[in-house]
């Protein structure tokens, strides 16, 4: 399906222009043994009330699980098709695009269209307790149709500590034909109490044809990309939609380029590109630039490991070392909403300092 027309401000994790959210997404490609362990629980009548759905972002975490949605608000009373698949004039399409469905609701960060908030603030940073509560209300009535009621979290890391303690309640005693469909990109950093209450579904990179043929069969106004564009693309996605889909944008693949100019002079650091950059990727709307300066630096440090593998082991762990304290600096300012600025700066001080 088209996806569905937003205004300026109906902003979300994730949006590209023109490429259609995962709610607006039917066709899922790949993942085959993930929805027949869905499809398969459905038929037997064994839904597990609480599912992690793990895997690193955008390789079709939260299409899978809009797909589950669907398929059982669409027949309530049970039955339906073995699959996870409905005809394609079902009404249950558009209310799960549209988000309207009575027994579906959808925890994210969101600004809801119309909202009177400055730009700057388009977005939450965290998933709030409130919000929690307030999605939970589902669960505190009968479904409409007496039917499933279904929550889709997208995704866990965005929850704060009171808001997945206020999850944690509901999982702990869940109302009868709920479903909790909580989406990970880090599973292992979720509370194991959360984790020990739900069914985990770790879903694998999409080998690349498959990262190919996602881009390929996106609808207009979507421009196809040239091949050579698209094979580099789909080359350092790592098996990732949304890592391809930033790669052949221009300014993204630009700014990768620059990082890996910079990486490579790392011993001899030009602060004053350096400084430039750090400005770049500080931005609050260069969020998903700054993960794929992050792929970057790891794509960086791996090829230097394997082009360095016969010096002395301590060399490489210290090698090893600035990358972790890198991923952890950037970690913790997409938590805690901080500059990112230092946390470019000191990877360079600490490459040029390693050598």
């Amino acid at each position: 399906m088209k996806p569905i027309d937003r205004g300026a401000d109906d902003v979300e994790p994730g949006d590209l222009p023109g490429i259609p959210r995962p709610r607006e997404t039917l066709a899922l490609i790949g993942h085959a043994a993930a929805a027949e362990a869905f499809a398969a629980a459905i038929a037997a009548g064994r839904l597990h009330h609480a599912w992690l759905i793990g895997g690193a972002p955008g390789i079709g975490k939260a299409t899978l699980a809009y797909r589950v949605a669907r398929r059982l608000l669409a027949h309530p009373g049970g039955g339906g098709p073995a699959g996870l698949d409905l005809p394609a004039g079902d009404p249950v399409i558009g209310k799960v695009a549209g988000l309207s469905h009575p027994n579906l609701v959808v925890l994210r960060r969101h600004k809801a269209a119309g909202a009177k908030t400055a730009p700057t603030k388009a977005l939450p940073t965290k998933i709030s307790v409130d919000m929690v509560r307030r999605a939970l209300d589902l669960f505190a009535t009968t479904a409409t149709d007496s039917g499933w009621r279904v929550c889709i979290l997208d995704s866990a890391e965005d929850l704060n500590a009171n808001a997945a303690n206020a999850l944690l309640k509901v999982l702990e005693e869940p109302p009868p034909r709920a479903l909790f469909l909580i989406l990970s990109h880090q599973p292992g950093r979720l509370l194991p109490t959360i984790r020990s209450r739900c069914r985990a579904l770790m879903l694998r990179p999409l080998p690349a044809e498959d990262v190919a043929r996602v881009v390929r069969g996106l609808p207009a106004p979507f421009p196809q990309p040239e091949a050579a564009a698209l094979a580099r693309a789909v080359a350092q996605c790592e098996g990732s939609v949304a890592r391809a889909l930033a790669m052949l944008d221009p300014v993204t693949a630009g700014l990768v380029a620059e990082i890996e100019t910079l990486l490579a002079r790392a011993r001899d650091p030009d602060w004053g590109r350096v400084l430039k950059l750090a400005e770049t990727l500080a931005g609050r709307d260069a969020e998903a630039r700054f993960e794929a300066a992050q792929d970057a630096v790891l794509r960086f440090v791996s090829g230097e490991i394997d082009r360095r593998r016969d010096e002395p082991p301590a060399r490489l762990a210290a090698l090893v070392e600035v990358a972790d304290r890198f991923g952890r600096a950037a970690r913790e300012a997409a938590t805690y909403n901080l500059d990112r600025r230092p946390v470019v700066l000191s990877l360079f001080g600490d490459l040029a300092e390693v050598g």
